[in-house]
């Protein structure tokens, strides 16, 4: 089966919806498929590339709004067009890919929602109003013309597959694949040498909406009551500089480290060698880094919102408390500072989770049964 995987962001991956493609294609490849993923190019030209097996086409993207999605769209076309008789399937994948014209079997995997998204962004700023409007006029169109030229639908989460048939689909059926990791990678390393030192994880996107002023809020609470706890922020984004200024005005830049986007390779030792994840999020799709750190049996904090509530049993495999309420973050993390025995308890069920529910290779079969199932129709 050849199958051309239509996404919007960078490519080799750096996070999220990047790494979920990357890893489909690549165990789809093991299992003796073609992938050929199209995506946006940082150039005015054709790039072409191939990347562990995976072809890689990077069309040209100017980012000119609001004209951008039509710009790339004839580009993405264009291109299809002469890889259209090497295709079988068309996967795409949310946010704003461009809606490629076929008459190929599609099928769409809705990340996170700009149909519902765009409801919870607050008008607090200019960025807050600029994404408000963009969203309902670009975003919302787009991902609706999407969501009508589909065959397939499907989300990773059951609160996703949920909003959409109420809202949106108008009778569409919408299948739950989750999304994944590779639990032979991420795993649980109990003789890891740095156990002894105590620091709390947030690995992931440096923004507002991820909970990082709120976690600075917890810090002060976490700094004064432990001095032996320190927090280690593993990522990038716009409101880096933002954040580590509130930090500086707590006086707490000694005990938050920033390390930046790191490898991969780091990037399991901190999850091996860390006390506690903390995902302090208002809204997701079903976090990566949470899976992650839950396969390298690590106890995890997160807030009650969908796609986290969808993977943690409260008091089972992890905590979740309610966003935006840094006291109550940080006595969650006080709670298990102090309680080795549940740390211990959640760190178990948490690894079980994963290797019960959420490896690649039961994504990536619940995939192939949406592929077979739109080639049996069209044959």
């Amino acid at each position: 089966m050849r199958i051309c995987m239509v996404l919007s962001t960078p490519f080799p991956p750096e996070e999220g919806i990047g790494y979920y493609t990357y890893n489909l294609s690549k165990i789809l490849i093991k299992k003796g498929h073609e992938v050929i993923v199209l995506t946006r190019s940082s150039k005015n030209k054709i790039q072409k590339q191939e990347i562990n097996g995976i072809k890689v086409i990077r069309a040209p993207f100017i980012p000119l709004y609001p004209f951008y999605l039509y710009l790339h769209g004839l580009s993405m076309n264009k291109i299809f067009k002469r890889l259209e008789p090497e295709i079988d399937i068309v996967h795409f994948h949310t946010p704003l890919p461009s809606l490629i014209k076929t008459d190929l079997p599609t099928l769409l995997t809705i990340h996170t929602p700009m149909l519902t998204d765009y409801r919870l962004v607050k008008m607090r700023s200019l960025y807050g109003i600029f994404s408000k409007i963009s969203a309902r006029l670009v975003s919302y169109p787009q991902e609706l013309k999407l969501i009508q030229a589909s065959d397939i639908i499907t989300t990773l989460t059951n609160s996703v597959a949920n909003e959409l048939k109420e809202h949106y689909l108008n009778g569409k059926e919408v299948i739950v694949t989750s999304n994944g990791v590779d639990e032979t990678i991420y795993y649980p390393n109990n003789n890891a040498v740095e156990k002894n030192k105590k620091y709390i994880l947030f690995a992931g996107r440096i923004d507002r909406e991820k909970g990082l002023f709120d976690l600075v809020e917890c810090g002060k609470y976490i700094c004064n009551d432990r001095p032996d706890v320190f927090f280690i922020i593993a990522g990038k984004g716009r409101d880096l500089q933002k954040v580590q200024r509130k930090i500086r005005k707590a006086g707490l830049q000694d005990r938050f480290i920033f390390l930046g986007q790191v490898e991969k390779d780091k990037l399991v030792k901190l999850y091996q060698n860390a006390t506690i994840f903390v995902l302090p999020s208002y809204h997701e799709g079903l976090p990566t880094v949470l899976l992650e750190a839950m396969s390298c049996g690590l106890p995890v904090i997160a807030t009650d919102v969908r796609g986290n509530r969808d993977l943690i049993s409260n008091g089972e495999n992890g905590i979740i408390v309610r966003p935006r309420a840094p006291n109550k973050l940080a006595k969650a993390i006080i709670t298990l500072l102090e309680d080795e025995k549940t740390k211990e308890i959640l760190s178990k069920n948490a690894r079980k989770t994963i290797e019960e529910r959420y490896t690649w290779e039961a994504v990536s079969n619940k995939f192939i049964s949406c592929y077979n199932s739109l080639i049996q129709v069209e044959t």
